[in-house]
């Protein structure tokens, strides 16, 4: 037994670095000569250069018949094949006993038990778990986008950020809520979506404690904290902390009003005033009064209403000393 898994080791590992170039174009002494035409890469032999136009193209035309999966050269196929389907992992991490097909997929698993990492940037230093990822990382530093889309031209760092952007042109949404049946076109809008069931909030603020469903989310509320307001107005200089609060703003200069009421065709800059503005015509009072039941149509009235129960009162004459519950009556005075 211990010999059959060994050649299976053997084998499989063989199948993944050979490549047949015995009936491809070498040109004399293997000086390069075969150039790609979207990177600029050169080799020695015709074939590298096909396989290696496909990691712009994402062509894949090796299908296993048994699961439907594709690959981009003949050989990784037939490494999958006798890898995977015979449905045999003979490799095993002695730490969590997970199973492996592969001796390299078990070298690369303990990986996260020993925190060990190998492949170091030699630009900044920075070091991965697999070469794999190095590669990708480079992109970075020189700013290599070799994957491009063959129908609007936008190119890519890495092939699966083109397989992702491929979907704004097929609408093809394979990710499905199992829940409500919603579906996505990446897997990340998925799982952020799910947790619109579970109520999961993993990312918390350090400073308050506060918790968010997303990323983005926490990033935005730390800057009630910091004080940070990264977005500029080009035309009053004025500052948001959030880009979409400074694309309100902007519709102060423009005059632009892109919302409108369908019932009477007035025109608002922002959708939450169409919101309010549509309860003149709906007759909708949302906002009640807990102590008399009083209802109202916006927020702000509800809360000048309460100072009524409270006797609060904020506005303050400063030749009289008389203070008032609101404003107006301030002025009028």
């Amino acid at each position: 037994m211990e010999n059959e898994l060994f050649r299976s080791e053997v084998e499989c590992k063989r199948e993944s670095e050979e490549i047949d170039f015995s009936d491809e174009e070498k040109n004399e002494k293997g000086k390069t000569a075969f150039d790609c035409h979207i990177c600029g890469k050169s080799f020695s032999r015709k074939a590298k250069l096909v396989i290696h136009e496909r990691t712009h193209t994402g062509e894949k035309p090796y299908h296993c018949e048994i699961c439907g999966k594709s690959f981009s050269q003949n050989n990784h196929l037939t490494r999958h094949k006798s890898c995977v389907h015979t449905g045999e992992k003979p490799y095993h991490c002695e730490i969590c006993d997970k199973s492996f097909s592969q001796n390299d997929h078990l070298t690369m698993h303990k990986r996260a038990h020993t925190g060990e990492k190998p492949y170091h940037c030699e630009i900044c230093g920075k070091s991965f778990s697999q070469n794999g990822t190095l590669t990708k990382h480079r992109h970075v530093h020189t700013g290599e986008k070799p994957h491009h889309c063959e129908i609007c031209g936008k190119s890519f760092s890495r092939n699966n950020n083109l397989t992702k952007h491929r979907h704004v042109h097929t609408g093809e949404k394979p990710h499905h809520c199992e829940i409500c049946g919603k579906s996505f076109s990446r897997n990340d809008h998925l799982t952020k979506h799910k947790r619109v069931h579970t109520g999961e909030k993993p990312y918390h603020c350090e400073i308050c404690g506060k918790s968010f469903s997303q990323n983005d989310t926490l990033t935005k509320h730390k800057r009630v904290h910091t004080g940070e307001k990264p977005y500029h107005c080009e035309i009053c200089g004025k500052s948001f902390s959030q880009n979409d609060h400074l694309t309100k703003h902007k519709r102060v200069h423009t005059g632009e009003k892109p919302y409108h009421c369908e019932i009477c065709g007035k025109s608002f800059s922002q959708n939450d005033h169409l919101t309010m503005h549509r309860r003149v015509h709906t007759g909708e009072k949302p906002y009640h009064c807990e102590i008399c039941g009083k209802s109202f149509s916006k927020n702000d009235t509800l809360t000048k209403h309460k100072r009524v129960h409270t006797g609060e009162k904020l506005y303050h004459c400063d030749t009289s000393g008389k203070s008032f519950s609101q404003n107006s009556q301030l002025l009028n005075h």
